[in-house]
C-alpha cells in the first residue's frame, strides 16, 4: 500500500462518488492511514503521537542531559532497560517537592506502589510518614522514590542487571532535587548506595556520603512493623539526620 498511496486515494475517492461513506482500514497501519490524510505531515503526525520516551534512546549519557523531574519521570514511564518492563503495573518513579531537603530512598515498589504508581504507600508507608513528622517534616516536603523504579515480581529481591539499569535515574534524581541528606531505609537501598555488603545494623548510627549527599542509613518501616523495638533507633537516626539539616 505505502508504495502506490496515490492509487488508494483513487480508489477511495472513487467510492465516495458511488455514495459510500463509510470504509474500513483494519488492515493499515496507523502511519499508512496518516499518509492517506495528511501525506505531507505524516511524520511529524507519527511522531507526536509516539510516546516521548520510546522515540529518544535512554542511556545515563542521555538522561544527564535532562533539566528538570517532570522530563526524568517521562523517560522513565517508557522506560524498557530492563525485563522489569515487561512484569510491571506502573513504573514508581517518586514524588515530593522538588526542591527537599530530605530525600528518602527505599529499596524497590512493592504491590501496592505497583497497583498505584506511588512509593511508599500502604501501612508501611503511613508509619515513614508518622516517623518523617516527628523530626518536622509533612510527607509533601520530602522527596521519596526507589533504588529501582519497577517492582521484581514476588517482590524477589532485585537483580544486578535491574539495579544497573536503574542507577542512572536515582542518581540524576538526586542532582536535580539537591538534597542537603538522604534518608537510606532498609538493608537493600543502603547497601546499593554505599556499594556494601555490611547489614543494616552496621551500616546505621553514622553518618555516610552518596555523590557527596550526607546519607544515613535506618531500617525500613516495612522492617519495624515486624520488629516494634526498632522505631527507637530509627528515631535515633533521624535525629541525626535532624542535627545535618540543622547545621548545613
Amino acid at each position: 500500500m505505502s508504495e502506490a498511496p496515490e492509487l488508494l486515494r483513487a480508489y477511495l475517492r472513487q467510492r465516495i462518488e458511488l455514495g459510500e461513506h463509510e470504509i474500513f482500514l483494519e488492515t493499515l497501519a496507523a502511519r499508512e492511514i496518516i499518509e492517506l490524510a495528511i501525506p505531507r505531515f505524516a511524520d511529524a503526525a507519527v511522531a507526536a503521537v509516539r510516546p516521548r520516551a520510546l522515540i529518544e534512546p535512554q542511556t545515563g549519557a542521555d538522561l544527564v542531559a535532562i533539566g528538570d523531574l517532570a522530563d526524568l519521570r517521562d523517560r522513565a514511564l517508557g522506560c524498557r532497560l530492563c525485563t522489569l518492563s515487561e512484569t510491571r503495573n506502573h513504573v514508581v518513579f517518586g514524588e515530593g517537592s522538588s526542591t527537599a531537603d530530605v530525600m528518602v530512598v527505599g529499596e524497590a515498589p512493592g504491590a501496592e506502589e505497583d497497583r498505584t504508581g506511588r512509593p511508599f504507600v500502604g501501612r508501611a508507608g503511613k508509619l515513614l510518614d508518622t516517623l518523617l513528622a516527628s523530626v518536622g517534616f509533612s510527607r509533601e516536603a520530602v522527596y521519596i522514590c526507589n533504588v529501582l523504579k519497577c517492582r521484581p515480581p514476588g517482590n524477589r529481591n532485585p537483580l544486578p542487571a535491574e539495579i544497573d539499569a536503574c542507577d542512572s535515574y536515582l542518581i540524576r534524581q538526586v542532582e536535580l532535587v539537591e538534597p542537603k541528606v538522604i534518608l537510606a531505609c532498609g538493608t537493600f537501598a543502603a547497601q546499593t548506595l554505599l556499594e556494601s555488603t555490611e547489614a543494616i545494623g552496621r551500616l546505621r548510627g553514622a553518618e555516610h556520603s552518596y555523590h557527596g549527599v550526607p546519607l544515613i542509613p535506618t531500617y525500613h518501616p516495612a522492617a519495624l512493623l515486624r520488629n516494634p523495638a526498632w522505631i527507637r533507633p530509627v528515631w535515633d537516626d533521624l535525629q541525626r539526620l535532624r542535627t545535618i539539616l540543622d547545621g548545613s
